[in-house]
């Protein structure tokens, strides 16, 4: 495993106490595409500012491609693009203009060829010369990543890239993020919105109350957190249930049309086939038969309002 950053026993405490990170260890690899989820005031913003070198650590450290971040923090920061949630840009300056500055900031000559094609990459290049006061919003945050992307940095953080933009910039957005994911680019994403994590993510990490509760891939996370259920839909309602049937865990709503069987997917027997020929045998019409499938919004609520994880413990496997 490649790891383009390592963070160790992570903590931030604030002058008034305030713990907003407590004891982070995280590996994020090199040219993933890391989704880092969490509730308002999880601790996400202050996670990706304390690697950027933006807020100071209590304890513990951080390596950006082996760089430590407070000793060698020129190196360090040279390495990271960071696009603020805040639309934080003047008004007069142009696109142009702002990109070749922000670059000239972290020390890069002036490369006129290599602006012209990032412009061009985030659709923005015919607004060059246009004042940032005349860009819409969703311009407005492409400029943000052209701003962190001026100097070449091999590790981009997206906080809240897509806060405020419409439903197809989002999309094209998204187009955006695999394209630097496949030039090289390491990303970190943080976002409210959990179809984009399960959009464009790798791995998922889930922070709240300043811990990590998981790292997981994506797709793995999924099959084991995630549930499957089979949605039986009766021609004509079942108020009660045979006694054949006691043995599933079922739902029957409160019409007795639609019968819910939550299931392990994983298992060698889901216990469909027995199932649906139990309610064959017990005279049961059959209007419809489907399966659904837990989308990441519902796994990720479940950790976040789950009791049953404690700080620096593995949520357990959940069986349907």
């Amino acid at each position: 495993m490649d790891n383009i950053i390592s963070i160790n026993d992570l903590a931030k405490v604030y002058d008034n106490g305030f713990e907003a990170l407590k004891t982070i260890n995280l590996d994020i690899e090199r040219g993933e595409i890391l989704a880092l989820l969490g509730p308002n005031g999880a601790g996400k913003t202050t996670l990706i500012s304390t690697i950027a070198g933006i807020v100071s650590p209590s304890s513990g450290t951080i390596l950006v491609d082996g760089h430590d971040n407070v000793r060698d923090y020129r190196s360090a920061r040279k390495l990271i693009g960071l696009v603020p949630q805040e639309l934080t840009i003047g008004a007069f300056e142009t696109v142009w203009n702002t990109v070749s500055f922000t670059r000239g900031l972290f020390g890069q000559k002036k490369d006129p060829e290599y602006i012209t094609q990032l412009l061009k990459d985030l659709s923005l290049y015919d607004k060059k010369d246009n004042q940032l006061r005349m860009l819409s919003g969703g311009m407005k945050r492409r400029v943000l990543i052209a701003k962190a992307l001026s100097h070449a940095p091999r590790i981009l953080f997206l906080d809240e890239p897509t806060a405020g933009v419409d439903v197809e910039l989002r999309k094209d957005m998204w187009r955006i993020v695999n394209k630097l994911r496949e030039s090289g680019v390491t990303v970190i994403l943080t976002t409210h919105y959990i179809e984009e994590a399960e959009e464009i993510a790798d791995r998922i990490a889930v922070i709240n109350h300043g811990e990590i509760l998981l790292v997981e891939d994506k797709t793995e996370l999924m099959q084991k957190l995630g549930k499957k259920q089979l949605i039986v839909e009766f021609k004509e309602p079942q108020f009660s249930l045979p006694d054949s049937l006691k043995d599933y865990s079922l739902d029957i709503d409160d019409k007795g049309l639609v019968l819910t069987y939550t299931y392990d997917a994983t298992a060698d027997a889901t216990g469909i086939t027995r199932l649906l020929q139990s309610l064959g045998e017990a005279g049961m019409s059959l209007k419809d038969v489907r399966t659904t499938q837990s989308s990441l919004e519902d796994i990720f609520v479940d950790l976040v309002h789950s009791d049953g994880i404690a700080a620096n413990e593995q949520p357990k496997e959940k069986s349907a």
